[in-house]
């Protein structure tokens, strides 16, 4: 999908040149169109996913290539990374993506109220629009984790059972999301760290003082929101932990009340199977209070162990 959105500001040649170019998962011809268009070379999508810092952050003649991962899950790329890309010139800003981002959306917005913003106003729109959702991302993610703790140490004190295991598991579930999230909003927040540093530090030249304030307050963001996210990093590698800790102690208490009750259950079983044998020469078995001889040893062989585990705490 191809949007291009033109401003009102300069002559009539300026206006009739493209502001802002939004590429959304495009076509070969729609590639070309822009390429021709702005006189630029739009990278495919293979050449954003580089992870090596030259490819994410270059300048090419006095125009800007620089991408970044996004902490979005793409319905054909599975859990790979989807890809942002920006060209950024004095002239025109191009946005090359793969997924629909709420960003975007509030920055037309904009462009319709004050179609004379630059290329770099637009570009730091964005990325303000950006650096807003990874925090109420974040944000949402702390409340998860919050709720999560509240719960799963409010089962610690609380009575064992189906529910409590069902829930610790529904916990780990959301605990395991959650981590997943955060990682990907890192690796996010990294990318867009240092491409705002790049973009600042590049074009500075032509960057408005406004711009370069507004980038600046973006870097520091973007910095504490990296520390941010190490805590929640922290947090949920803890509740991870802790979770486990209480599914294995419910799993030991299983296996206690199992052993328990096999070490019962083997005194009676030998009893019984002694004097089931029937042999002819059994002086039992020609006792008149035999039977509930025998049955009185089984009874005690219960009850005795039983008492023994309950003075040692284990039942």
């Amino acid at each position: 999908m191809l949007n291009t959105f033109k401003t009102t500001a300069g002559d009539s040649a300026q206006r009739d040149h493209p502001l802002w170019v939004d590429l959304l998962d495009p076509t070969a011809d729609e590639i070309a169109t822009v390429a021709a268009q702005c006189g630029i070379q739009v990278p495919s999508r293979e050449a954003l996913q580089e992870v090596e810092s030259s490819s994410r952050l270059r300048s090419v003649g006095g125009v800007l290539y620089v991408s970044m991962p996004l902490a979005a899950q793409d319905a054909a790329a599975g859990f790979a990374p989807v890809p942002l890309g920006f060209i950024l010139s004095p002239e025109v800003l191009v946005t090359l993506r793969y997924s629909d981002l709420h960003a975007f959306t509030p920055v037309r917005a904009r462009i319709a109220a004050d179609p004379r913003m630059s290329s770099a106003g637009v570009f730091v729109a964005l990325i303000e629009g950006m650096v807003d959702f990874y925090a109420d991302m974040l944000e949402g993610v702390s409340r998860s984790l919050s709720a999560i703790s509240a719960s799963a140490f409010g089962h610690a004190t609380s009575p064992g059972g189906k529910r409590v295991t069902r829930d610790l598991r529904e916990s780990l579930q959301v605990v395991g999301t959650a981590g997943d999230q955060v990682s990907r909003v890192r690796e996010s927040l990294l990318g867009m760290q240092r491409l705002v540093g790049f973009v600042a530090e590049m074009a500075a030249d032509w960057l408005a003082p406004e711009l370069r304030t507004r980038l600046k307050t973006a870097q520091q963001d973007l910095s504490s929101l990296v520390e941010f996210e190490a805590q929640l990093s922290d947090k949920t590698q803890f509740l991870l932990d802790a979770i486990l800790g209480f599914i294995n102690t419910e799993q030991n208490e299983i296996f206690k009340v199992l052993t328990i009750v096999s070490v019962v259950g083997i005194p009676p079983t030998l009893i019984a199977s002694m004097y089931g044998m029937n042999f002819h020469n059994m002086p039992e078995l020609g006792w008149r209070w035999g039977y509930p001889y025998g049955l009185t040893l089984i009874a005690l062989s219960i009850l005795l162990p039983i008492l023994w585990f309950k003075r040692r705490g284990w039942w």
